[in-house]
């Protein structure tokens, strides 16, 4: 009989019942079929959300429940609810993060980015220096098309630490076309150390670095960071404790 469960269930791409099914309480057949689809359900979900995050390749797992807001300055266009509720999602919107190092702009970039895959979307993380080096390799083996696919196919990309190192023009060229790819299309998150006026330190080209600023800055949500470094006062708290 359970083998015979086992094959139907594979029929119907039932892949969860079979592990599941001993454990579901009842009072009558209906109430035993409904727990049984509701825990194929979800673990369907759960399933879901942890392809979606090993897809996205956060460096470390951040959630919005543990932030303080407390050193962020929201723009007119944003509120903290708005941004929690991932309404700039909806509307295939940007969100720059710009502020001094260690204010916690990669922590509130990776807790949207998780919240995202939690609420079904198809989010990419990427170290801006990496991104461009990867994007070079692709280039240089033919597989710059088929990757180009990857990053438009994803609803929120996250594009970290932009301004730590300058590229070469190829690299600049390149990381333009994947961002000119997401205009009014997908989202995308940036975060920076660098006011916009020092872009061109990076991207070494003024007219390339206008106009992907541009294009970011167009239907954007500016964030900024202010006050001292998270991590250099927990190292200095530490100290004091010790």
């Amino acid at each position: 009989m359970r083998e015979e469960l086992a094959k139907v269930c594979k029929t119907l791409h039932l892949a969860h019942v079979m592990e599941t099914y001993e454990q579901v309480p009842f009072e009558d057949r209906e109430s035993f079929l409904l727990g049984v689809l509701r825990m194929e359900i979800q673990q369907r979900e759960e399933t879901k959300l942890k392809r979606l995050i090993k897809k996205a390749a956060f460096p470390q797992l951040k959630t919005l429940e543990d932030y303080a807001f407390e050193a962020v300055t929201l723009p007119e266009t944003c509120t903290k609810e708005g941004l929690i509720d991932l309404r700039f999602l909806e509307r295939k919107e940007n969100v720059l993060m710009l502020g001094k190092v260690g204010t916690g702009k990669t922590h509130l970039a990776t807790a949207l980015g998780v919240e995202a895959c939690r609420r079904g979307y198809a989010v990419r993380f990427f170290r801006v220096p990496d991104l461009v080096a990867l994007l070079q390799e692709k280039h240089a083996n033919g597989a710059l098309m088929r990757f180009q696919k990857e990053l438009a196919d994803c609803e929120l990309l996250i594009l970290d630490e932009v301004g730590f190192v300058p590229f070469h023009q190829t690299g600049a060229e390149l990381l333009f076309h994947v961002i000119s790819a997401c205009y009014e299309r997908n989202s995308v998150i940036v975060t920076s150390n660098l006011e916009f006026g020092q872009w061109n330190t990076v991207f070494g080209d003024t007219r390339l670095t206008a106009a992907l600023v541009d294009r970011l800055v167009h239907h954007a949500h500016i964030l900024a960071f202010t006050g001292e470094s998270y991590r250099l006062r927990h190292a200095l708290s530490s100290m004091k404790s010790s």
